[in-house]
């Protein structure tokens, strides 16, 4: 046991070693925590707040000097990442530090002022994934309304958009589509880090409420826009059960919106989460060679043959495509399921997908995720990605535009 625990340490070690980005609880550290000394601190986490040697947040601030973390706060899947995708989140005391832990994915959505009682500043550490439907940061813009109603400091420790922190693609969310998958006016890939767009939420007054928060972004240090995770030397800890990887945030926006119609597996339940998508009845060599001829700029396919081991198509023979992303930048990640979709009902007629009865137990869902119902609409009569293209990206350049102003990295 002692040399693996050896081993462990070393090669957290060595990823730091070559990291060429420092996370924003990294940055504190080095400034001695100069923004919480002599505060009570709340904290908003999960495991993929860590340092470059995968060090807690939770356990640097605990023993922080000058600094009180005196509470946790729950987002899905728990502070320590033992909850599973969708699962309440309990209130409970963190066995490492015995700090209480307070849901805020359960019975509450944001903290109560109850639950900010012992608290002068609330920290927000999580690894986002850069798109709009991933729930954390919906969580943390409803922290920040309930900081700003109750005059309470809010800190971001930024971390990097693993897709690249210009890539933005997808039409702002539409007044009858607003949810927790939804929660503001943004693309579905928007092309900022947390901290950036904290900043941009608080400045444009879109914290629900309307209230302006006492904001305060620890930067990432060497960070440039372009980068995808992979270009950090960061080491990657999932934020959620089906984002093994870094490469994981480059394929949730490539299927994740199919996925919601659960037409067909999208690798949910396979080794490939969001990587692939296939059925019983696809025949895979001829998708492959329908999607290969379409050249989308940046991504390959090939065909693959599955059975996951739980979700859709359990235990089935299932065939499809593998997703391959070569080109991060110039891959249209988010059209890349419209593209299969089209390419299927091309090939199966009677199996197209908005006319499964099925699927449309599901529209309302899609709907939410997608941000707009106009998209399904379009899309539907004909199935092809031609009809809702500009629709899709009318609000790409001018979201760039008025969120530009808000950035910290080049």
């Amino acid at each position: 046991m002692k040399r693996i625990a050896i081993t462990i340490i070393a090669a957290a070690a060595a990823i730091a070693a070559v990291a060429q980005v420092k996370p924003g609880i990294e940055v504190l550290r080095d400034r001695n925590f100069d923004i919480l000394q002599g505060k009570r601190v709340g904290l908003i986490t999960n495991p993929s707040g860590v340092d470059n040697k995968l060090r807690s947040t939770i356990d640097i601030l605990n023993e922080a000097p000058g600094v009180r973390l005196t509470a946790l706060y729950g987002p899905e899947h728990g502070v320590r990442g033992d909850v599973h995708a969708g699962d309440h989140v309990g209130n409970s005391t963190d066995a490492a530090t015995g700090v209480p832990v307070y849901s805020i994915y359960g019975k509450y959505r944001k903290p109560t002022a109850e639950m900010l009682d012992s608290v002068d500043v609330l920290v927000y550490d999580i690894q986002d994934n850069g798109c709009r439907s991933f729930t954390f940061i919906s969580t943390m813009g409803l922290a920040m309304q309930t900081c700003a109603e109750l005059g309470k400091e809010f800190v971001v420790l930024d971390r990097p958009n693993p897709a690249g922190a210009d890539k933005i693609e997808g039409c702002v969310v539409e007044d009858s589509c607003f949810s927790f998958v939804s929660q503001f006016p943004i693309p579905y890939l928007y092309g900022l880090t947390p901290g950036e767009l904290a900043l941009y939420l608080n400045g444009e007054g879109l914290v629900p409420g309307g209230a302006k928060t006492k904001l305060t972004v620890v930067p990432i240090e060497g960070y440039e826009r372009r980068m995808t995770f992979g270009d950090t030397g960061m080491p990657w800890v999932l934020p959620s059960p089906h984002q093994p990887n870094a490469e994981s945030a480059l394929y949730y926006p490539a299927t994740g919106i199919l996925g919601e119609l659960y037409y067909v597996s999208i690798g949910v339940g396979y080794t490939l989460p969001f990587k692939l998508v296939a059925a019983d009845w696809i025949d895979a060599a001829e998708l492959n060679r329908r999607l290969t001829a379409l050249e989308i700029p940046g991504v390959l396919f090939r065909p693959i043959h599955i059975k996951p081991f739980y979700s859709t198509g359990k235990g089935e023979d299932l065939q499809g495509v593998e997703i391959y992303v070569t080109d991060a930048q110039a891959a249209p990640l988010t059209l890349i399921q419209f593209y299969i979709m089209q390419e299927l009902a091309a090939m199966y007629p009677d199996r197209r997908v908005m006319d499964m009865p099925e699927a449309s137990k599901r529209f309302g869902m899609f709907d939410k995720v997608v941000g707009s119902k106009q998209i399904r609409r379009l899309f539907t009569p004909r199935h092809r990605v031609a009809d809702m293209l500009d629709y899709w990206n009318k609000d790409v350049e001018p979201f760039r535009a008025a969120s530009s102003k808000y950035h910290l990295y080049k």
